[in-house]
């Protein structure tokens, strides 16, 4: 069977069960539609989690940064794990206990206002908004490629088939969902990396190939992808940072603490029916991330290498470089370059008229290295690759079976439509439940309400794609803003919410704002007004030389929350203290009881 019907069939398939499964499961009252209602087996629930937290950044876009970034690519790594075990640790199990299913409803309790609440909502929706943009571009590139249709079709299809399970499902048919679509990205990642391992080093786990010695060499992998990259002219692939340390450290913490607040997240450690479960489920979580979170430095190390190796044939054969035969001939270029080409997403300009192709790194300042490139007549890096292709790329370069290809395909777009559905649940339960239900129509129905939330995604959706069109940069990039809001908005609130018994509305409120606010002003001068290109206004702070120490807009999130706590603190210490009752109220919630179970209607 060829790679396009082998595509057709395996995506189509898996798109037939996940739509099955919420035809299934399909919620019939607004605790099942928002919780699931609160009986899903923790074990189930951490697939699901994993499938939710692990997006398109993590499936398509993270490794292929850390194979263009190299060592400073970890950061992604250390963030967004390191995030997940703070959040596992020290809020999902005391937000399970309190027994509110969305993160403005805890904040309206907490800060015993409802105008947290609405603040609440509006930081919900700028994180998850921002976030969803990366899940439609992840899915945009896919469909691009693999089912052959533009960005902006697969864009559409995309929507289609999140609004067929996600509407109808809601979170119980999201959650069995995710569980579905859990065990096809993770297949998906693991079995192109277990061949790719063992073509490269004869070592079939990847996580050991890394650091295994490359085949028919002397040298371990990484030392020969050192070896490669910098006599092409790039960084040292095992030492290169991001800008400065300073940029780093902030990045990772950005990155940490925004994954400690996503709401779609929290969202489902209230699906499972105690707080015991809680703990466990993000247990689960945790071990099913780290299957791909392990593997994801071997695949990118090995798909930047491979890369090089198409390229240019001195690679393996260890032969110059530089010599004309060893650039491989334009014409004779494999035909996965043919098929990526076709999308946009890899270029090739013939910049010295030679038929041949040169990849490697034209700026650089290497005085040596720049008289080699001379004299072989290179006149520029002649291939453009978009980073969130590498991935989904990989078993082409590789030559693996089309079987492989297209269940990376099928992989891509799980992981992608599965954050998105759990995105847009939290976004409809912040409009439906929050706002409506709880401030503006408090004598809505049951009836009245689940059809709200429905309503809610469905406009959801619209934007969101609307966005994805549209998006600020690649898929990663464009999720660590999100991150970076989630940061400086949600994870202090929460925090302080738990851990401090004085902390008051006005100090919350204050808080949120502030941090949210500075976040976004910082971002937006980067990236533009609402990321809309040209809008740009750096030279309002003396340009981006000179910009807050070189901090990038993608990792200020750390910035903002640091914002956060001290405007919320200040304006604390001069408004009037917490109402004993709920200062009370936190004590309880903080104390180490309440393993059994609680109702899922308790939210109501």
């Amino acid at each position: 069977m060829g790679l396009q019907a082998m595509t057709y069939l395996v995506v189509g398939l898996t798109f037939a069960i996940y739509i099955g499964i919420a035809v299934w499961a399909r919620a019939g009252t607004t605790s099942e539609f928002y919780a699931a209602g609160g009986a899903v087996h923790p074990v189930l629930n951490g697939m699901a989690t994993g499938a939710d937290w692990m997006s398109a950044a993590s499936f398509i876009s993270m490794a292929g940064l850390i194979a263009n970034m190299g060592y400073g690519g970890g950061l992604f790594l250390m963030g967004w794990t390191g995030g997940y075990v703070l959040l596992a640790m020290l809020l999902a199990p005391y937000l399970r206990k309190f027994g509110k299913f969305t993160v403005p409803q805890f904040i309206g309790d907490r800060f015993y206002s409802n105008g947290a609440s609405a603040v609440g909502v509006i930081c919900l929706l700028a994180a998850s908004l921002t976030y969803i943009i990366g899940q439609m571009t992840g899915v945009g590139v896919a469909f691009s490629r693999f089912l052959g249709v533009s960005n902006s079709t697969g864009v559409y299809i995309g929507m289609g088939i999140v609004f067929m399970y996600a509407v109808f499902g809601g979170m119980k048919g999201i959650t069995y969902t995710q569980v579905a679509q859990y065990c096809v990205l993770i297949l998906a990642y693991t079995i192109p990396a277990i061949f790719i391992s063992m073509q490269l080093t004869g070592n079939p786990i990847p996580q050991l190939g890394l650091g295994s010695t490359f085949a028919g060499t002397d040298m371990s992998l990484l030392g020969k992808l050192d070896h490669v990259v910098t006599d092409l002219g790039f960084g040292k692939y095992t030492t290169q940072v991001p800008g400065s340390m300073l940029n780093y450290f902030v990045y990772t913490v950005s990155l940490m603490i925004g994954t400690a607040g996503l709401p779609h997240v929290i969202m489902r450690f209230f699906t499972v029916p105690t707080v015991k479960d809680a703990r466990s489920s993000a247990g689960w979580a945790l071990v099913f991330i780290a299957i791909l979170y392990t593997t994801a430095p071997a695949v990118a190390a090995m798909a930047r290498l491979n890369l090089h190796a198409t390229v240019n044939t001195a690679v393996k054969s260890g032969g110059d470089i530089f010599a004309a035969e060893s650039s491989i001939v334009a014409a004779d270029r494999p035909d996965w370059m043919h098929r990526w080409e076709v999308t946009g997403l890899l270029k090739f300009t013939d910049k010295n008229g030679d038929g041949r192709i040169q990849y490697y790194n034209d700026k650089s300042k290497d005085p040596a290295f720049l008289a080699k490139v001379e004299a072989a007549g290179w006149k520029g890096s002649e291939l453009a690759v978009n980073r969130d292709i590498m991935v989904l790329a990989n078993p082409e370069i590789a030559l693996l079976p089309n079987w492989v290809i297209a269940l990376v395909a099928a992989g891509g777009l799980a992981a992608a439509l599965s954050t998105a559905a759990g995105l847009l649940l939290a976004i409809s339960s912040a409009i439906s439940h929050d706002l409506l239900k709880n401030i503006w129509m408090k004598d809505l129905s049951e009836a009245g309400e689940l059809m709200a939330g429905k309503i809610a995604m469905a406009g959801s959706i619209v934007v969101a794609g609307y966005l994805g069109l549209n998006p600020p940069g690649f898929a990663a990039g464009t999720v660590a803003i999100a991150f970076g809001l989630a940061a400086s908005s949600i994870f202090p609130a929460l925090m302080m919410g738990i851990f401090s018994k004085t902390m008051n509305k006005q100090g919350a409120i204050a808080g949120m704002l502030s941090g949210l606010a500075v976040t976004m002003l910082y971002v937006f001068a980067h990236k533009g007004i609402l990321f809309i290109k040209g809008t740009e206004f750096l030279g309002l702070f003396g340009g981006k030389a000179n910009f807050f120490f070189g901090i990038s807009p993608n990792a200020f999130g750390a910035i903002g929350a640091i914002v956060n706590f001290a405007v919320a603190f200040a304006v604390k210490n001069m408004t009037p203290p917490v109402p004993e009752h709920i200062a009370n109220m936190v004590e309880q919630v903080r104390i180490p009881r309440g393993s059994k179970a609680v109702d899922g209607t308790h939210a109501h």
